[in-house]
C-alpha cells in the first residue's frame, strides 16, 4: 500500500490522503487563478471545478465502459460507492476539456494555466513529502491472527505463492455487509486466488452468529482482535481490500465497498481472468 492510500476517519466520513491531497490540490489552484486574474477581474474558480467534474465524469464512464457486463442490474452503475474510475480516462476528459477552453476564452490563458500548473506542483511536492515521512514497504505483514477456532495465524502462513486477497471487515459495518456475498461468491469460484477475511476487533460469537445469520459459508475467517492489521496497513475505516500477488507484493488497494466491476477490475492486475 502506498501513503496515499492509507485512510483518514473524519466523524462518519472516511476518505483517502490521496483524496485528500487531490483537494488540497485544487485549493491551491483556486486561490493561485484567483490571484493572477485579480488584477483584470478573471475568474477560474468555475472553470477549474468543471474540469474537476468533467474528469470524474469520464473516469466513472470509461471505468462503466470496459466493464459493462458487470453492472447488472444496469442501475448500480450509477452508484459510485463502488470507487469504479478509470483516472486515464479522467485525465483524457480533462485535457480535452481544458483545451476546449483555452481556445473559447482566451482571456482565461493565463490564469488558468498559472493555476493548474500551481495545483500540478503543489500535489506533487505534497505527495513526495508524505510518502517520505511515512514510507511503506508493500509487502505481507505478518501481523499475529486468530482463526475462529483459536489458532494463530499469520498472512505470509496463508500465501501458499498465489495471489491473496486480504478484506478487513467489520459485521456492524453496512458497507462490509453489502459487498460480502460477492466476495464468498467469488471465493468458491476463483480458486487461484486466496481470499481471506480479516475481522476487525469483534468477538468470536459475534462473527459467528453474522456468518450463521447470514448463511455466508467463507474459509480463512480471521480476527485482529487489538487492530493490529489495520493500524500496519492504515486502514481506519471499512471495508478495506488488499491485493497481494503471487510473490507477496501489493499491488491495489480498494478503499471502500467492491463491486462485480471493480473486484474484477481489482482481480485482473493480479491474475488473468
Amino acid at each position: 500500500m502506498t501513503v496515499l492510500d492509507r485512510s483518514l476517519a473524519l466523524g462518519p466520513l472516511a476518505v483517502s490522503l490521496g483524496q485528500l491531497l487531490l483537494v488540497f490540490a485544487l485549493l491551491v489552484a483556486t486561490i493561485t487563478g484567483a490571484l493572477v486574474g485579480r488584477r483584470r477581474r478573471i475568474g477560474v474558480s468555475d472553470t477549474l471545478f468543471t474540469l474537476v467534474f468533467v474528469a470524474l465524469l469520464g473516469a466513472r464512464l470509461v471505468f462503466i465502459v470496459r466493464y459493462w457486463g458487470s453492472y447488472d442490474p444496469l442501475w448500480t452503475m450509477l452508484d459510485i460507492r463502488d470507487r469504479g474510475f478509470d483516472p486515464w480516462g479522467g485525465l483524457a476528459a480533462a485535457l480535452v476539456c481544458c483545451g476546449w477552453r483555452l481556445w473559447r476564452a482566451p482571456f482565461q490563458r493565463r490564469a488558468l494555466c498559472i493555476a493548474l500548473l500551481a495545483g500540478g506542483i503543489s500535489w506533487g511536492i505534497a505527495a513526495v513529502t508524505v510518502s517520505q515521512l511515512s514510507p511503506t514497504d508493500g509487502t505481507l505483514p505478518d501481523t499475529r491472527l486468530i482463526t475462529l477456532d483459536g489458532t494463530t495465524v499469520d498472512l505470509p502462513a496463508l500465501h501458499d505463492n498465489q495471489p491473496l486477497v486480504v478484506n478487513l471487515w467489520a459485521s456492524w459495518c453496512p458497507p462490509c455487509r453489502r459487498e460480502m456475498p460477492l466476495l464468498a461468491d467469488t471465493q468458491q469460484r476463483r480458486d487461484e486466488v486466496t481470499f481471506v477475511f480479516v475481522n476487525q476487533g469483534e468477538a468470536r460469537q459475534v462473527i459467528r452468529h453474522y456468518l450463521d445469520n447470514e448463511s455466508l459459508d467463507l474459509d480463512n475467517v480471521l480476527r485482529d482482535e487489538t487492530l493490529a492489521l489495520g493500524e500496519h496497513v492504515g486502514v481506519k475505516a471499512m471495508p478495506t481490500t488488499l491485493f497481494y500477488d503471487a510473490d507477496g507484493r501489493l499491488v491495489d488497494t480498494h478503499f471502500g465497498e467492491l463491486s462485480q466491476a471493480t473486484l474484477k477490475h481489482a482481480l485482473s492486475r493480479l491474475t488473468p481472468l
